[in-house]
């Protein structure tokens, strides 16, 4: 079952989020699914919110967040947001164009 990912960064910007990118897709940049180290993502949107940073993607499972959530910890981790939690919901309808 999909589920929907959210991340919400408190005093977190645009320069965190860059960052992250950067270390997950060891440079190569992120313009598509395919440029994450591990499958599964099926959509993936970002931007800013007042005070901080929103992440949100859609998973095609738990288990496919879950493995790339063990390459995403330790980058967040070590750019000081080790202990940011996502929010996690099953979904109901994911329509990709």
């Amino acid at each position: 079952m999909a589920i929907i990912v959210t991340f919400n960064a408190p005093g977190a910007a645009q320069d965190l989020y860059d960052k992250c990118i950067e270390r997950v897709t060891d440079g190569h940049g992120f313009t598509s699914t395919d440029d994450l180290p591990v499958p599964g993502l099926l959509a993936h949107a970002s931007g800013p919110v007042e005070g901080g940073w929103r992440v949100t993607d859609v998973w095609e499972s738990s288990e496919a967040f879950e493995t790339f959530a063990t390459v995403l910890g330790p980058i967040l981790a070590d750019l000081g947001y080790g202990d940011l939690r996502p929010e996690v919901t099953p979904a109901h309808n994911v329509v990709i164009r």
